[in-house]
């Protein structure tokens, strides 16, 4: 059983990673929904939520629903970075979660997530002031290192296990690689079977098929794994994975009047969360994804990403729903989605 402080996550917990533009609280809504057992917010900027910003203050947006659920944060300065967590502890979540893999320019540059790889004294000392700030749990996502010549990540473990983390969770490529080539699952299994390392260790990086969930679990003994990518405009993956690791057989993909529901619930649920024109700007992003694989779809796409009525979204989507009655659209090939282009913040680290 993994369990994360106080928290009980069951015996393989799927965790979804948080991503900025993404793991919002509609999102978030269908992946619990279809198994998802501990998400994260979108991650926060600590100087934003120090300034009050409106774009980080709507990140603490939680819902007793979601539990277990994190606040990711994200930053350079110790000192802010501790007052965010205790700004973020008043939101009540589950627990804290420190950002230390983002590995976009925007971030990094500015010395926060991945490029405290680069400075391993700073980031011991920053997680070491925010467990001190908080009564929650806090936990600390990563990568292997910041390039070949520093995956340096089973030390790290040791370090940030050492100063009170309550769970660590690991993306399998460098900062230098983004999100490039095959994550590299070795100094993953490294740092969870360390006889030094006592709290749960979780892997992410291209898990996007129930079998190498499984492959992930037998070959290196993770105690979960977090799921990024795989999980946009495709939130059954979570259930795909449990089914799969119960009965060793796969679950028949969604169908168009599955995939089209799910669509309509999203944007519903965002509407109900931000306005009408919030949530039509901002589910755009994630209908080439509910729809993949549908035949001579650009028409309907394009029409979606271009209609700036709630009415006129809905139309399109029963419009969707009726063309495509009857057509298999249910072969899936588990492929990732590409990481999208985010002009500040980046995807999950």
């Amino acid at each position: 059983m993994a369990k994360i402080a106080h928290i009980d996550l069951g015996e393989f917990p799927l965790l979804l990673a948080p991503m900025e533009d993404v793991s919002d609280p509609p999102f978030r809504k269908l992946c619990k929904e279809n198994g998802a057992d501990m998400m994260y917010t979108e991650f926060i900027s600590s100087e934003g939520l120090i300034r009050d910003a409106a774009k980080s203050l709507i990140k603490l947006d939680i819902f007793e629903y979601e539990r277990p659920i994190g606040i990711q944060l994200f930053g350079s300065d110790i000192l802010h970075m501790r007052e965010a967590a205790e700004i973020a502890e008043r939101a009540k979540p589950d627990l804290i979660d420190i950002n230390y893999g983002c590995p976009v320019k925007n971030v990094a540059c500015k010395g926060a997530g991945s490029a405290l790889l680069q400075d391993i004294p700073k980031m011991v000392q920053m997680t070491k002031e925010i467990v001190e700030a908080v009564a929650l749990p806090v936990t600390v996502k990563t990568r292997l290192g910041w390039d070949d010549a520093t995956r340096n990540i089973v030390e790290v473990a040791e370090r940030l296990q050492d100063i009170g983390i309550a769970a660590l969770s690991i993306h399998g490529r460098t900062r230098h690689q983004m999100y490039r080539g095959e994550a590299d699952w070795t100094l993953i299994g490294e740092v969870k079977n360390n006889p030094r390392m006592h709290i749960p260790i979780f892997g992410n990086g291209d898990v996007d098929t129930p079998e190498k969930a499984q492959e992930m679990r037998q070959r290196f003994g993770v105690d979960g794994v977090m799921i990024g990518r795989a999980s946009i405009g495709y939130p059954w993956i979570f259930q795909e994975i449990k089914h799969f690791l119960a009965t060793g057989t796969l679950l028949a993909p969604p169908t168009v009047v599955q995939r089209v529901d799910a669509a309509r619930k999203h944007f519903t649920l965002a509407m109900e969360w931000k306005g009408e024109t919030m949530a039509i700007r901002e589910t755009r992003r994630h209908y080439t994804n509910y729809f993949k694989n549908f035949p001579h779809f650009k028409e309907y796409r394009l029409r979606l990403v271009t209609c700036d009525t709630a009415e006129g979204v809905l139309g399109i989507l029963a419009e969707i729903e009726k063309a495509y009655a009857g057509v298999d659209v249910t072969a899936h090939t588990y492929t990732a989605s590409p990481a999208p282009t985010i002009v500040y913040e980046g995807l999950d680290g």
